[in-house]
């Protein structure tokens, strides 16, 4: 199993967890994303994790073209 089918594999049983416990979605999203950046701390600085996050957020869109992209 790949680190990212088991990341989602996790993610999922998290999100049924929460259901069962009377908490959406985002509500876990938001509370998960807290505890993957206290892990991020523990090994690198605060300039680097706000690197990564400014890149995933300037990458959300899927169907977006980058320029370092070749057809």
């Amino acid at each position: 199993m790949s680190i990212y089918k088991l990341a989602g594999s996790v993610m999922q049983q998290a999100l049924a967890q929460a259901a069962e416990a009377g908490y959406g979605e985002q509500e876990m999203a938001r509370a998960l994303m807290a505890e993957v950046i206290a892990v991020y701390k523990r090994d690198r600085s605060p300039a680097d994790i706000a690197h990564e996050l400014g890149f995933l957020a300037e990458n959300l869109d899927e169907d977006q073209d980058y320029p370092f992209m070749r057809p």
